[in-house]
């Protein structure tokens, strides 16, 4: 059975160690770092979620992705938005597609 926020979280942890290294290369080393982890640190947790305990505590693996989400949206509008910084709109595209997914599973599970 395919799982939808699973693949996109991992496509997207792909890409943004790419970008990551984009923003090395401009050595741009504190927005690397803070977006390196945030950006992949989405689809741990939810990988984590998958094998949760209860219900409780998968809404909480999902409310932590969701918490990095905004976390990687926030330094990709930095990039966006600064002077001499690499960015990538299809990153902003995709991190906008992985926030609503997890906030209709958290949503659906709460109803639960």
């Amino acid at each position: 059975m395919r799982n939808e926020i699973l693949e996109l979280s991992f496509e997207f942890a792909l890409d943004i160690i790419e970008f990551a290294e984009q923003l090395e290369e401009k050595r741009k080393f504190v927005v690397a770092n803070q977006i390196l982890k945030s950006g992949t640190s989405i689809g741990a947790s939810v990988q984590e979620a998958q094998n949760c305990e209860s219900s409780a505590d998968f809404i909480h693996k999902l409310k932590i992705a969701a918490k990095e989400a905004d976390e990687t949206e926030y330094w990709l509008l930095l990039c966006k938005y600064s002077e001499n910084y690499p960015f990538e709109e299809y990153l902003l595209d995709e991190i906008k597609e992985i926030q609503k997914i997890i906030n209709i599973i958290i949503n659906t599970s709460k109803g639960k």
